[in-house]
């Protein structure tokens, strides 16, 4: 691709003709004729390379500031958000191509993105989903490694799915993927708001910023559907320009939910559009899960689907592994797997859980190392608002000690009465968790969901699925 052609009036140069054979802003993939893009990231700086880069063969360089290197480096005043561009067109622009559907906040991403897929996939639509989990392309899964894939990798993935023929893209956003530019030009038909708790907060650096992050989602969307209930969400209504709805399960909005009922087994609840109401009947339990479902129900009007059509496939959808995901025991007290892994994330999956425990709530939790340390006895304190009786071990404790990070937990459970156990290893803490369990408890196990790994010092990867631990505890009993 000539280089512009490539640029498309996003930066001026005076080697407009020369062919460009692969673009990056990785220096060990720079080849003779990449356009090389620096970037600065929180441990290196592509501009220290960019004369090295053009001495490996590199075409050119893209820079934010004057390196010296005349007609060679192209200027620009945020290299990240056009290597995001550069990325859109040298795959020809395939997300013009697909109507995006955007998910962000903190909590929620993955079952709404999941039941929108699972909806538009019912009404013969072929659809690609790129979020925490894995990635897919109609029935095809694809590995991910990130939320929100790099931009390189997110264009190079939409070009398989407009080759595959996907008409839909559904898309966790992360706040990184937005404030990396990681989505290029990527423009959304409809973009959804969760919530914000506290999380990630040792990237930004305050809730301000995160909120920030969040919102720059909804610069690049055609109609936003926000959640009301949420502090930030009636802020983000109040402030974006985009067409908007609002949902809600606790007050009057354009999206809405009544007459709940949750039971162990599923959730009844009538979807309200405006003044009118529609009986549905679900698979997945809990009151958060009313709220995912009224969002992707909104958000499947919004992109054209009838009403008649969606709740049908509502109601025979199974549910997101992880996700209020019931382990089966084959004893008489019950096993359920989340995703939770922030204070309002854990505080949500228990309240729901407790509406319907018959005998004690147990809740088996860690935190992550080198992460939000601020969290972690604010965890604690979520947790002992519902449960029973908590078992505080690991998550992914990576560079940290584990014994260090139930210490920070623990500070949160001082003068709370709650009974607890520490047992440091989370296998053991499983098996723990079985062994005390009696009829008509309820097992939480917090933090994991879908991960079949924990991460250890060096980021070492060790398997561990807890659907295979707790089958593996039961042995033992």
């Amino acid at each position: 691709m000539r280089l512009h052609e490539l640029l498309e009036n996003n930066a001026e140069t005076t080697l407009g003709n020369i062919e460009i054979k692969s673009i990056t802003d990785n220096t060990k993939k720079v080849q003779p004729g990449s356009l090389f893009v620096c970037v600065k990231g929180g441990s290196f700086d592509g501009h220290s390379a960019a004369a090295e880069m053009l001495e490996k063969g590199a075409a050119a360089v893209v820079c934010e500031r004057d390196l010296g290197l005349g007609d060679k480096q192209i200027m620009t005043d945020n290299s990240r958000r056009l290597y995001g561009k550069l990325c859109s067109k040298w795959f020809g622009h395939p997300e013009r191509r697909m109507k995006l559907i955007g998910v962000t906040g903190t909590n929620g991403k993955t079952t709404i993105t999941n039941v929108i897929k699972h909806i538009l996939t019912e009404n013969g639509y072929k659809v690609g989903l790129v979020g925490t989990i894995q990635n897919e392309i109609g029935d095809e899964i694809v590995h991910t490694g990130n939320t929100t894939p790099f931009a390189y990798e997110l264009m190079e993935l939409f070009d398989k799915m407009v080759n595959a023929g996907c008409q839909y893209v559904v898309m966790e956003v992360s706040s990184f993927g937005l404030v990396q530019s990681r989505i290029g030009a990527s423009f959304f038909d409809v973009a959804v708001f969760t919530n914000l708790t506290q999380d990630h907060l040792d990237y930004h650096k305050d809730m301000e910023d995160y909120y920030q992050a969040k919102k720059m989602l909804f610069d690049v969307c055609e109609s936003a559907i926000i959640n009301i209930d949420d502090d930030y969400g009636k802020r983000l209504f109040d402030e974006v320009s985009c067409g908007k709805c609002s949902f809600s399960i606790n007050e009057k909005a354009d999206f809405s939910a009544g007459g709940i009922d949750i039971k162990s087994t599923g959730t009844a609840f009538s979807f309200c559009d405006g003044e009118k109401s529609y009986p549905v009947k679900m698979k997945m339990p809990g009151m958060f899960n009313v709220s995912n479902v009224t969002a992707a129900i909104g958000a499947c009007l919004k992109a054209g689907l009838n009403i008649e059509n969606i709740i049908p496939a509502v109601e025979n959808y199974n549910g997101v592994k992880g996700r209020c995901e019931v382990i089966s025991t084959g004893r008489d007290f019950t096993v359920i797997c989340d995703y939770a892994h922030t204070p309002d994330a854990v505080e949500n999956i228990l309240r729901s859980v407790k509406e319907y425990t018959e005998g004690r709530l147990i809740c088996l939790f860690g935190c992550g190392g080198n992460r939000d340390a601020a969290k972690r006895p604010k965890m604690a304190a979520a947790a002992a608002k519902y449960a029973d009786m908590l078992v505080v071990t690991s998550d992914n404790p990576r560079n940290e000690e584990p014994e260090a990070i139930i210490k920070d937990i623990l500070k949160g459970l001082e003068g709370n009465s709650v009974s607890y156990d520490v047992v440091t290893d989370r296998r053991n803490a499983i098996y723990h968790a079985l062994k005390i369990a009696e009829k008509g408890d309820i097992i939480v196990l917090a933090g994991k969901g879908h991960e079949d790994y924990q991460i250890l010092a060096d980021n070492e990867h060790i398997h561990f699925d807890e659907r295979e631990v707790v089958a593996d505890g039961l042995k033992l009993l």
